[in-house]
């Protein structure tokens, strides 16, 4: 469970046009994809189903992608726990890990330079063993002063731009800070927020599943 009940703050950022379901050319190959992170990815509070995992390989199957989703987030984990779960993950033989990890890191004032390090790190092993790695940008609360703010949510560029990886500029863009989209807590998504993740997650998925 991410460890505060304050609400993240959102900002307006589209999916790059490259990745746009309208050039989609779906084939019918199995694979797998790792949905590795947080409670944000494990889906805190919700049945299974109601994930983001889940639904991203339900609408995967709909469009002609018979791509296994698997479902590897964790409530509470840093960007630390995650670096030391990555040989975990490899073992699950994945094509295609979507990253979604910081918050927590965020949540405890962690230097933004940890989240850094732990990122390349966990991209550059990944990429070693040939998996192509889509990572979920965050951003992070205001009232944690705006110098550490601003350089939270650099990293996440900054580590897309260093290792040519796909990024996602925010995870939780048209969730966070909007009530019908979460829990009481105000911070983990409901059914209804997963939906919304499902479909900004979906066409940078199918971007990589057209370049594998």
């Amino acid at each position: 469970m991410i460890i505060s009940s304050l609400i993240l703050f959102g900002c307006q950022e589209q999916a790059s046009s490259s990745a746009s379901e309208d050039k989609v050319s779906p084939k019918a190959e199995t694979g797998v994809i790792v949905a590795f992170g947080d409670s944000l990815t494990e889906g805190y509070g919700l049945m299974p189903e109601q994930a983001y995992p889940a639904l991203l390989e339900q609408r995967l199957m709909e469009k002609g992608y018979q791509y296994k989703v698997v479902n590897a987030g964790v409530s509470g984990e840093t960007s630390s726990g995650a670096l030391s779960r990555v040989d975990w993950i490899l073992r699950l033989n994945p094509d295609i890990v979507v990253l979604e990890t910081g918050a927590n890191d965020g949540l405890m004032g962690i230097n933004p330079a940890v989240l850094e390090q732990n990122l390349g790190q966990i991209i550059a092993t990944f990429q070693q063993n040939g998996v192509i790695v889509i990572l979920a940008g965050m951003k992070m609360l205001l009232n944690l002063g705006p110098a550490y703010t601003q350089d939270f949510e650099a990293v996440y560029a900054r580590v897309a731009k260093q290792y040519q990886v796909r990024l996602i500029p925010f995870f939780l863009e048209g969730v966070a800070a909007r009530r019908e989209m979460n829990l009481a807590d105000g911070i983990h998504p409901n059914a209804k927020g997963y939906e919304v993740i499902t479909e900004l997650v979906l066409p940078y998925v199918v971007d990589a599943i057209r370049k594998l």
